[in-house]
């Protein structure tokens, strides 16, 4: 039996909401008959976009949405998607799939998707392929107050009379690769430029009130995958002039094992290997930013996570780009994952699993009249009390052997522990006790358990239930069992 102890006089930090965020790219089907259907469908839609999506997606609380990119970004003008009459442009990824933009989702549209789920945008300005005016202009036209400036009064004559709030904007993505293939000092020559101008207005006291009496935070373009190079290029040049930044926003996919349904057990494990280096590459990154003496003002923001399977094992076979089937292989990466930025709370300001529908690491499924949620929604639903709590810390004993082990994170919010597990074992259950260190066990608690006799388990449209949670209440001070390949999240 293992023992899992709740150190409750050893706070990590405060979990940022923002670290259970989200990702919309306007890429194969993530928008386009996923998210958004039109005003005019005949599927049930609220201003446009797919009603029974939008409120699952309300139901997990989901505090942040990147928008519109990705690699989509650094071809966008904001000025397409504004207004009546919107041109059909190229997109950064017609060359993969023959898709075209026609910009029926924009500015406005997205903003009110965000209204719809109680979420804060999250813009991602193209650094690539626009001038810093450029974006200044956008951010004039979303956060002015109404009646001030040419673009406050474009933005009232298109519908929308009050400001705006955008809490949150990336300054270019992936300039490493598809962002202009820049060096980390030129990016970084470059970041000041465009945060020196998008600073000019950000600055206005009229808009930091609109904010919450916050100034708006910009993220820089961190790191690919596990390459620490762009790292310390970055923090060198941050060290020297830099503080306008307060994101370094990286990317980490933990890519295949094999096929993504029909995985053997050995790639069950791997695939869980190759998701806790996520862990790692906190940890370096934190280590080269935090030895630059950057630790004060910036933190670190993982805005693209998850698996990328080949494409093709979901319902559109294929047709829609990066499309993947998910698996409770895929939940116990989520549960993996999401408890590795628990721990390391105090270290990370946003993340973001990419992406939301249709689209690689997803928490929907959608297409024509069907809608269907992943295991990995179940996931984001078992875990989002942790959003705003205080992380604690967790020790486990006899968890060395990876293959077999527990993977935890432990916050307390109101007076509520909430503990999440994942039996990262697929061939063994997991016996547990629950052991206080500063407080008692409470009386009594509910449980959420995530599991499926078959790991390859999946929802789709014809069994849309398949991996679905079952509640139940438990005994903190009796023994827990967690069945392999089991998730579970305990209240108490």
């Amino acid at each position: 039996m293992k023992k899992v102890y709740l150190v409750y006089p050893k706070k990590i930090g405060t979990i940022e909401p923002e670290v259970y965020g989200h990702f919309s790219e306007h890429i194969g089907g993530v928008f386009y008959d996923g998210l958004w259907v039109g005003k005019d469908s005949d599927i049930p839609n609220i201003r446009g976009f797919r009603k029974d999506l939008v409120e699952k997606l309300r139901a997990i609380n989901p505090p942040v949405l990147r928008w519109p990119g990705g690699c989509f970004a650094e071809t966008y003008d904001w000025r397409d998607g504004i207004g009546e009459n919107r041109p059909v442009r190229y997109n950064w990824w017609t060359s993969c799939d023959n898709r075209y933009e026609d910009n029926a989702v924009g500015t406005h549209e997205f903003l009110d998707l965000c209204e719809i789920i109680g979420a804060k945008p999250y813009f991602a300005a193209n650094m690539t392929s626009v001038t810093p005016m450029h974006i200044r202009n956008w951010m004039d036209y979303c956060l002015s107050p109404r009646g001030t400036t040419t673009l406050a009064k474009e933005r009232e004559a298109n519908g929308h009379p009050e400001p705006y709030v955008i809490p949150f904007w990336g300054v270019g993505n992936e300039n490493w690769g598809g962002g202009g293939n820049m060096r980390a000092e030129y990016y970084m020559d470059e970041f000041r430029r465009y945060a020196e101008i998008m600073q000019n207005i950000t600055g206005i006291p009229a808009i930091i009130e609109n904010n919450g009496g916050k100034r708006i935070e910009l993220f820089a373009c961190g790191s690919p995958q596990d390459d620490y190079s762009w790292t310390h290029g970055i923090a060198q040049a941050c060290h020297r002039s830099g503080k306008q930044m307060r994101g370094f926003a990286m990317h980490y996919y933990c890519g295949a094992a094999g096929d993504p349904i029909t995985f053997t057990e050995a790639e069950w494990t791997q695939m869980l290997v190759q998701a806790q280096l996520m862990e790692d590459i906190i940890v370096r990154n934190w280590n080269i930013i935090s030895g630059h003496g950057l630790q004060e003002h910036l933190k670190l923001v993982i805005d693209e996570w998850g698996c990328w399977h080949p494409g093709g094992s979901g319902p559109s076979k294929g047709y829609n780009l990066f499309e993947q089937q998910s698996t409770m292989r895929d939940a116990m990466v989520t549960a993996l994952t999401l408890n590795i930025f628990n721990r390391h709370c105090e270290k990370i300001r946003m993340a973001n699993a990419a992406q939301l529908v249709n689209n690689l690491h997803c928490c929907f499924l959608a297409g024509g009249e069907n809608c269907i949620t992943t295991p990995t929604y179940h996931v984001f639903d078992m875990f989002k009390g942790h959003q705003g709590a205080e992380a604690i810390d967790t020790v486990v004993t006899d968890n060395d052997d990876f293959a077999s082990s527990l993977s935890v994170s432990a916050s307390v919010k109101d007076g509520k522990t909430l503990l999440t597990i994942g039996n990262l074992s697929c061939t063994e259950d997991a016996v547990i006790s629950l052991e206080s260190v500063g407080l008692p066990l409470a009386a009594k608690g509910q449980a959420v358990l995530l599991v499926n006799d078959d790991i390859h388990a999946h929802n789709t449209f014809e069994n849309p239930d398949a991996v679905t949670p079952v509640e139940f209440e438990f005994d903190p001070a009796q023994p827990i069992t967690i069945p392999k390949a089991g998730i579970i999240a305990l209240t108490f």
